[in-house]
This record gives C-alpha cells, sequence and structure tokens, in this order.
C-alpha cells in the first residue's frame, strides 16, 4: 500500500488517496515527533470519528472491529522506524474523514488531566439524584478534589437536590490542604452542559424488593431509553462537545440510544463495567491461586447478559473464567435477594474510580464506540480521543466469546 504525506495546520497526515493539502516526502518528515493523523474514510454509522492507533495492522486495515484489540498472526509491515515510534508513543491517531467537521479535531482536544501537561479540572453535571447518583456524587466529592473543580447536580425533585447539595457540602475533613470539589445545584435544565462531563443517572421502572425478576436491567430500558434520548438531543441542540457519560441501566444499550440522536459516537462513554469487573476480583479472592485478578484477569462486554470474564489474559483457564462471569452477572440478584438494591458498589467501582480515572487519562472498564456497537473493555480517554488496551497473548477461544458477545451488541437497533 502506498501512503501520501501532507502538512495541514501544521499537523502531519498520512492517506493511502490523494487529497488537496500541501504534499511533503516521506523522507522530510522522519524526524517528526508531534502527533500523526492516520486518514480513513469509513462509514460513520460504524466507525468513530478518531481513535489511537495501537498496532502496525491498524495503518493498512482501520476499519473498527474486535482487531483494535487483538490481532493474530504475524505480518512483515515493512513501516518506516519513525513510524513504527509514533505507535509506541501513542502519538498516531486514526481519523475518519467521513465525518464533515473532521478537520476540527486537528484543533480539539479532550481535557484529559495530567500533571505534566497541567490541564484544568474538570467541571462535572450529575443529572438524576436516586440512590445511584447520590452515592456517585458522595464518591466524586470524597476521591476528585484534585480533579474535579465542581460537580453541578439536578432532578426534577428539587428537595433532592437541595438535599444533596447540603450533605455532600459537608462532606470534608479538618484538614485545610485537603481538596473537595464544590456541589453545585442545578434550577433549570438549561445549564446542564455547561461542563466538561454529563453524567446520566436517571432509573425509572426498577422492581421493587422481593419482585422477581431475570435481569433487572433490560427491564428498565424502555423507559430509560427515552429519557436518555431526550438529553442526548438536548445535549446536541446545545453544541456540547463534552463526554456524555451514561451510568443507567442497560448502559452499553442506552449509550446507542444516545448516539442515534447524533451526538458523535467519540463523545459518549458508558460505565458499567467497572463493577463486573470488580465483582468477578471479590470471587477470585476466594479461589485460591486467583487472587491476582486485577493484575492478569480482565472483563469484557456488557454490563449484564454478554459478560465476559477472563481469569487471565495469557492463563486463560475457561472453567474458572465461566465460574467468574457467573458470578459476576448473578450478584446484583444475590444482593436484591437478601433485601437490598445493587447500588453502592456499581456508583462507586462503575462511576466514581472509573470516571475519575477517565478524567485523569488512566486505564478505566468503560464501553465505548467500536465498530457500531458500545463495547465494554479497558481503555483510557487521551487527549486526543479512546485508546484501547491491546492483547497480543489473548486466546482464541476467550476471542471467540469475545466475537459472539460483540455480534450480539452489533444487532441491537435504538
Amino acid at each position: 500500500m502506498q501512503f501520501y504525506y501532507y502538512y495541514y495546520k501544521n499537523k502531519l497526515l498520512i492517506s493511502d488517496t490523494h487529497l488537496p493539502f500541501r504534499s511533503i516526502e516521506e523522507k522530510t518528515v522522519s524526524t517528526y515527533r508531534g502527533y500523526i493523523y492516520r486518514l480513513v474514510n469509513e462509514n460513520t454509522d460504524s466507525s468513530k470519528m478518531c481513535y489511537y492507533v495501537t498496532h502496525p495492522s491498524q495503518i493498512f486495515s482501520p476499519r473498527e472491529s474486535l482487531k483494535l484489540i487483538r490481532y493474530k498472526g504475524s505480518v512483515d509491515y515493512n513501516l518506516p522506524d519513525w513510524l513504527l515510534k509514533s505507535i509506541e508513543e501513542n502519538r498516531l491517531i486514526c481519523l475518519n474523514t467521513a465525518y464533515p467537521d473532521w478537520t476540527e479535531k486537528l484543533d480539539h482536544i479532550f481535557p484529559v488531566f495530567h500533571d505534566n501537561i497541567g490541564f484544568r479540572k474538570w467541571n462535572l453535571t450529575v443529572v438524576g439524584l436516586g440512590d445511584v447518583g447520590g452515592s456517585l456524587i458522595t464518591g466524586l466529592r470524597i476521591l476528585g478534589g484534585k480533579y474535579i473543580n465542581t460537580i453541578s447536580i439536578y432532578d426534577h425533585d428539587k428537595n433532592k437536590i437541595k438535599r444533596w447539595e447540603y450533605e455532600c457540602n459537608q462532606v470534608t475533613d479538618s484538614n485545610t490542604n485537603s481538596l473537595f470539589p464544590r456541589i453545585l445545584p442545578l434550577k433549570s435544565e438549561e445549564d446542564l452542559f455547561k461542563s466538561d462531563m454529563f453524567i446520566f443517572c436517571i432509573s425509572t421502572g426498577v422492581p421493587e424488593i422481593g419482585k422477581k425478576v431475570s435481569d433487572v436491567r433490560l427491564i428498565q430500558f424502555e423507559g430509560n431509553s427515552k429519557i436518555v434520548k431526550s438529553y442526548a438531543q438536548k445535549a446536541k441542540d446545545c453544541d456540547f462537545h463534552g463526554t456524555f457519560a451514561v451510568v443507567s441501566d442497560p448502559v452499553d444499550l442506552l449509550c446507542k440510544s444516545a448516539v442515534s440522536t447524533g451526538l458523535l459516537p467519540d463523545q459518549i462513554r458508558g460505565y458499567g463495567l467497572g463493577v463486573m469487573n470488580a465483582r468477578a476480583n471479590y470471587y477470585s479472592q476466594k479461589l485460591n491461586g486467583h487472587e491476582n485478578f486485577l493484575e492478569e484477569g480482565r472483563s469484557f462486554g456488557p454490563h449484564g447478559e454478554g459478560l465476559i470474564v477472563a481469569n487471565s489474559i495469557k492463563n486463560y483457564n475457561e472453567e474458572i473464567s465461566n465460574y467468574l462471569t457467573e458470578k459476576a452477572k448473578k450478584a446484583n440478584i444475590y444482593m436484591r435477594s437478601i433485601g437490598f438494591k445493587p447500588y453502592i458498589a456499581p456508583a462507586l467501582s462503575s462511576g466514581a474510580f472509573s470516571i475519575i480515572n477517565t478524567i485523569k487519562g488512566d486505564w478505566n472498564y468503560s464501553s465505548t464506540f467500536l465498530g457500531g456497537a458500545f463495547m465494554g473493555c479497558r481503555n483510557r480517554l487521551l487527549p486526543y480521543g479512546t485508546q484501547l488496551e491491546y492483547y497480543k497473548d489473548m486466546k482464541e477461544p476467550l476471542f471467540c466469546k469475545l466475537e459472539e458477545s460483540y455480534k450480539q451488541l452489533l444487532k441491537f437497533k435504538p
């Protein structure tokens, strides 16, 4: 494959087609050390605007699929050393020119917090102050002082706004050098999208404790889908450029509902997989010899049916992985069986910790757009888009399971 090199807006672009920009010869860019953009033209229904290239194969086959997290085989790509080095240093971005405003991405970066770069703290908005929303802002208040400036809160029940503003702003310690985000009450929905991240925590149709159900998450879909679409449309109408985060169930399907309104798929992230990984870790601690799950194990797929837990990427054991998967999937049913709604661990593991790690640019479990579906996996948000964790050692049986789960997510139509 032949590549052409261009300079545009002082950025280096690589394309396999001719473009109306100032072309340059490859030998003149071998010392280039800035961000590089590999331009593609893919259907926007099945491709983000941009993402980080993590393997040389993605330069030649940039179509979004599960190959972005695992590539099978060894090929001599015959790429110049300077280009391979840009992949190692996270400087190579795949950018989709099918989006009408793709050139604007050359100037726009996500405000990811980084100590060395000194990005400002984020301002968040949380909508829905029920069990999950209230626990989430408590966690963000306690943990997020270094990375979060303000947390604006909103609910149709005005007394809930008053309660959580009153309570959370009183969560502090006696040290004057401690940092805590300010909790700000919002009086109107008009101010919801004046932030870096909008967090959707509204839930409707949650079954009462004691009612026998097979999957609480799917029962909530119909009602929650209508609501999340209405807020996503408001975000679109407000020309919101921040992150649209979904915490309500079913997380992955609601993300697909939100993207159907016209928000960029790059903007939308679902936070439900963190607690599934935490639950798998909880049960792994009860198995002798498998206490290193957080280091070796991984979780993939949706928050619920279709979840795939791997006890280890390098030392994959199907029997143990199946056990951990089933235990994680049914943990919420167990909690309901003893008389409680399972919301504390989800609000903190899927919500507070994962959201703060997103802001920091650290690895976290969340759902991001991948080839037409929102697929949960370990990833991180960097200044120019999402980087997915890449696995060269993933075993074939595990990958086949991931493919089946992914295919089911692709079938969903909002």
